[in-house]
């Protein structure tokens, strides 16, 4: 039996808003760390995304975070990307909220005015990038000798960014005195390295894969001519949906994404090169649906996390095999399927072999077959659908249009090409159990024991929990869903 946070040392005044948040069980991750954390130890972590480590390291840094005076933060957690820090300082707020303690999120992209004014006011806990905060501390905006603890987040990212150096040279900048969390996807080569020069007797917890499960996915390697590329992705964007599209430039992103627009796909790019607020819209619109194709280069590969996305496409090579497996990381997780798609080149056939090394998948270079793809989704949502329960709640079964009578569900038959859709005329009624605003989607009860899942774009009148709700019922992009949503 999982052992409850309060039991691993958690403060009571910090147990509050994790309760009402729905944290009440820890997740592994954080019932290995937490203790020893609390306890001052160093840490070293190494957990897969989606496995609760932001808290894990979260709350012991929040439960032992001491006053800031002015430009003096006293913790300190570095990130490899603007999305992930800001992700981190979102998630971290409302407990240090409970001990009237700030959070300030520092990257860049953004004019440095708001961030000097957060530290000018005595933050106790800043999360950055090394990058922005080395600038900020060049410009005397901070200083970090009170800074007894720190952690480093996705170590293994920063080391492939580069950012190493610049992590040694804040590490050197804190207090002599300080605990270390370091978390990271891999432990190895250089972040080994970091660890054992800056933790002390370090306590190591290993959770879950060393890294993403790619026999998850469904792979795939396509012989494709360079020009033909950006139509074969508008195919797969219109065919799955929720596309995460790796380009190797900023300049092919921006253009791949101008060219799926013109191909009638909702597209748009994430990339170093676009501001903070272009890159918080990309991501937005894409994690609630407004947009089909994210076209990112790999500062998307880690840092960025939406849930459900159908399929990631390589548009452009991988470096290596490790980027293959941090790209293709993006689907497929949580239980979910994905389809993972690398447009190669005609003659690209040697370079894809020693690319794909190490990774433990057979790269057969086949033509491009769309219908192949889909083919496993669309049996799932036509078997689903053939199962769908229609009736209103209370209906009886003798009733002619529960039997499927004149006024009964009809199903229409599709093509070859087009997926199988049930809907029917009738209207079922149930219980909205969530809805989620910010993130655009929530989920129904409808009586027969598996929510019902409804996209805010099929919703005709604002819903909240508890509410009851009159809807349709038909197969979505990913699976059962509910359309023309109505409080009653």
């Amino acid at each position: 039996m999982t052992t409850p946070l309060g039991a691993l040392g958690v403060p009571a005044d910090l147990l509050a808003p994790l309760t009402a948040a729905g944290v009440i069980d820890p997740f592994p991750i954080q019932a290995a760390v937490i203790p020893d954390a609390l306890a001052g130890r160093d840490v070293t972590g190494r957990a897969p995304t989606g496995s609760g480590k932001t808290l894990a390291f979260g709350i012991p840094l929040v439960a032992r975070l001491t006053k800031a005076q002015r430009r003096r933060p006293t913790a300190l957690v570095l990130a490899p990307t603007r999305e992930l820090a800001d992700q981190i300082a979102t998630a971290l707020r409302p407990l240090a909220a409970v001990r009237r303690q700030r959070v300030a999120a520092i990257y860049g992209g953004v004019g440095y005015g708001p961030q000097r004014k957060a530290l000018d006011a005595g933050t106790e806990l800043v999360v950055a990038c090394p990058g922005r905060l080395e600038d900020l501390l060049s410009m005397g905006a901070l200083r970090l000798d009170d800074v007894r603890q720190v952690v480093l987040d996705e170590a293994d990212r920063m080391a492939d960014m580069g950012f190493l150096p610049a992590v040694r040279r804040i590490l050197e900048q804190v207090h002599p005195h300080r605990q270390v969390l370091l978390f990271s996807a891999t432990l190895d080569g250089a972040v080994t390295s970091l660890a054992k020069a800056i933790q002390r007797q370090p306590v190591r917890h290993e959770v879950g894969p060393a890294g993403p499960d790619m026999t998850a996915a469904r792979h795939a390697f396509w012989a494709v001519d360079r020009t033909e590329r950006p139509a074969v992705v508008a195919e797969i964007a219109r065919a799955l949906g929720s596309t995460m599209v790796f380009c190797r430039t900023r300049h092919g992103a921006d253009r791949l994404a101008r060219q799926l627009a013109a191909l009638g796909v909702r597209a748009a790019p994430i990339h170093g090169g676009r501001s903070q607020p272009q890159r918080d819209r990309a991501l937005k619109s894409f994690a609630t649906g407004s947009v089909d194709a994210l076209v990112a280069t790999d500062v998307a590969a880690r840092g960025v996390h939406v849930d459900d996305v159908a399929a990631v496409v390589h548009f452009d090579p991988p470096a290596d095999g490790s980027t293959y497996i941090h790209r293709s990381g993006r689907t497929a997780r949580a239980g979910a399927s994905g389809v993972v798609v690398s447009l190669v080149e005609r003659g690209a056939g040697k370079d894809l072999a020693a690319t794909m090394k190490g990774t433990g998948l057979a790269a057969k270079l086949t033509p491009p077959d769309v219908r192949a793809l889909e083919a496993p989704r669309v049996q799932a949502e036509n078997r689903a659908a053939s199962h769908v329960d229609t009736r209103p709640l209370g209906m009886r079964p003798e009733d002619p249009a529960a039997s499927g009578g004149e006024r009964g569900p009809q199903s229409v038959q599709a093509g070859p090409t087009v997926p199988l859709r049930t809907e029917s005329p009738l209207r079922a009624a149930g219980v909205v159990t969530s809805f989620h605003h910010k993130r655009g989607f929530g989920f129904i009860d409808r009586g027969t024991g598996t929510d019902l899942f409804v996209h805010h774009s099929n919703v005709e009148s604002p819903i909240t929990p508890g509410q009851r709700v009159e809807f349709g019922v038909r197969a979505g992009r990913r699976g059962l869903e509910a359309f023309d949503v109505i409080a009653v």
